[in-house]
């Protein structure tokens, strides 16, 4: 038997027609759609003589893996549409990636499925389309016309198997000289490996599906604080606004030391900022339902949030009048038991112009709502687009556009770093405009109501740095720019708390876990869920009465 023939024999024990082509768009996957994992892989490794083995045997690694992760995807006549569809979605992927340098896990697949149109239309541009045509739609469209049949037939199992043994030795065998690098890689750098297409993004397809589909479906509403009873004596009714705020981070408020300044009508009133809030999530699917919830960031859970009431309804079972109002995508299940308004049209927003509707719109017509309800107490949240990028330069009218020159478009990387923060920073300086006028809204009821507001962000958002734009990173490894978030309050004079006492706590670490028990203490309403753990709000007068001791020293009233 010649040598020519031995070679083939062995060849085709091991190599089918198909598991070519699995081996063809591996490789086109792995030089196409994976240059933000090279990218993060060259930073902390810079190819030089020291690096150069680990950096090409890591490719090896991931080149195997997506080989091996394929075999198991494709068999037979299935290839034909699989491995189209694997093209397509992993160019999308890619693109998101490389784009903004974020990384598609589970909470990212939540966050995209629940995009409104708006939001998808702000994110699609024309190298969006390009590289989805080349790396994706042209592949997949060959595959599905062009190849010829025998690559889509049924392989023998012996082959397969041998295929797949002959990977994971591959694998074994391009670790093995480097395995304290691959110790250091995997301790240290968990964040770099998410960047791995499509694996790591099918690993998040996966998980989201079955948390949609084989999660406990909890049927009915569990009440929460169900002790809560009303301790207050004041004459006066509470209106407190909550202002639910959009990505906005922490260090861009002059208010908290930035050198700009983007808090020019806030600093003139009596606010106090708070330095260390932190978010329940980085996206606003989990952190607006997860701060009006009783459960902490660390047990919450989406379908038992759902399905369990949040501080707003207990505060309506208790009588008080509560009004959402929504200039964002919606209140993310929180106001499903309560009226709620949609901002985002200019049918309720008069404030409207090139398809934006202004935050400030939300206003209209309030003075309205606190008439019908004179004679109760009052809690408003106004839900803000503010942020919300990438498109951070619709987020403002003209006259706020201090800042220049500004990035105009969606594609952050396209622009400078400072055109970045400028159109970022004129957003914020809309807010500023924005709250100062719910505090002159506020000011109007003060003589005869308890008026408040608080301002919170539901997470920050990265704007470039480590080459990390927009937001929804895993929590566990999400940059402070994501989680560190603005919190602001203002109070009215015949408020439960004045500036003395909240003041000292603008340095007391807090998070969206305190918001559930802020809002009910704010309305003196007692309950044993609000008690122990929460004890710095026990310094509102009414419950310090009905509680007869003080969990802080109390500090001197105002009145």
């Amino acid at each position: 038997m010649s040598l020519t023939s031995t070679f083939t024999r062995i060849s085709r024990s091991f190599f089918s027609p198909q598991i070519c082509l699995i081996w063809a768009v591996s490789l086109w996957l792995m030089l196409t759609g994976n240059h933000a994992l090279f990218g993060s892989l060259l930073k902390l490794y810079p190819w030089n003589a020291h690096n150069a083995g680990f950096i090409v045997s890591i490719s090896l690694f991931f080149t195997l893996s997506i080989t091996l992760w394929l075999m198991l995807l494709s068999h037979g006549q299935s290839a034909r549409w699989v491995l189209p569809v694997i093209l397509v979605s992993a160019a999308w992927a890619a693109f998101y990636m490389d784009e903004f340098g974020v990384i598609i896990d589970h909470v990212m697949l939540d966050n995209a499925a629940k995009t409104d149109t708006q939001e998808v239309m702000g994110l699609l541009s024309w190298a969006f389309l390009f590289k989805m045509l080349i790396l994706g739609l042209i592949p997949a469209l060959i595959l599905l016309k062009k190849t010829p049949a025998r690559f889509f037939k049924q392989d023998a199992i012996t082959v397969r198997l041998k295929q797949i043994g002959l990977l994971m030795l591959g694998m074994l065998l391009v670790t093995m000289p480097f395995s304290a690098d691959y110790a250091s890689f995997i301790r240290e750098h968990k964040m770099v490996r998410m960047y791995a297409n499509p694996t790591f993004f099918h690993y998040s397809v996966i998980k989201w599906t079955s948390q949609k589909l084989f999660t406990h479906h909890i049927t009915g509403l569990q009440k929460t604080a169900v002790d809560a009873r009303n301790v207050g004596t004041d004459q006066h009714h509470e209106l407190i606004i909550m202002v639910v705020g959009e990505t906005a981070r922490f260090d861009r408020f002059s208010l908290n030391g930035y050198h700009r300044i983007t808090n020019p009508r806030l600093a003139k009133e009596n606010v106090v900022s708070f330095k260390q809030v932190t978010s329940c999530g980085t996206s606003t699917g989990v952190s607006v339902p997860c701060m009006f919830s009783m459960l902490s960031r660390k047990h919450y859970d989406e379908e038992q949030a759902l399905h369990m009431e949040n501080a707003l309804d207990v505060l309506s079972r208790q009588g008080v009048k509560v009004l959402w109002r929504d200039n964002n995508s919606d209140s993310k299940g929180v106001a499903l038991r309560v009226p709620y308004e949609d901002f985002k049209s200019p049918a309720h927003n008069p404030v409207c112009d090139d398809n934006e509707c202004r935050d400030i719109g939300m206003l209209h017509g309030l003075d309205k709502f606190v008439a019908d309800n004179k004679d109760h107490d009052i809690m408003i949240v106004l839900h803000q687009m503010g942020n919300h990028g990438p498109e951070y330069y619709r987020r403002y009218p003209d006259q706020f556009k201090q800042f220049t020159p500004i990035c105009k478009t969606g594609r952050l990387s396209e622009c400078s770093q400072q055109e970045v923060d400028n159109a970022y920073d004129n957003a914020i300086l809309y807010t500023d405009y924005f709250l100062s006028e719910v505090i002159q809204f506020l000011k109007k009821y003060d003589s005869h109501r308890e008026t408040a507001m608080l301002y919170v962000s539901d997470h920050g958002e990265s704007l470039g740095e480590h080459g990390i734009y927009l937001h929804a990173a895993p929590y566990l490894i999400a940059p402070q720019e994501q989680t560190h978030v603005p919190a602001i309050v203002w109070v009215g004079q015949h408020f439960d708390y004045q500036l003395p006492q909240i003041s000292q706590y603008a340095d007391y670490p807090l998070s969206h876990d305190d918001v559930f028990c802020t809002l009910l203490t704010a309305y003196e309403l007692k309950s044993e869920v609000c008690h122990a753990e929460f004890g710095w709000l026990g310094q509102n007068r009414e419950l310090q009465e009905e509680h007869r001791k003080h969990l802080l020293p109390k500090q001197a009233s105002t009145h």
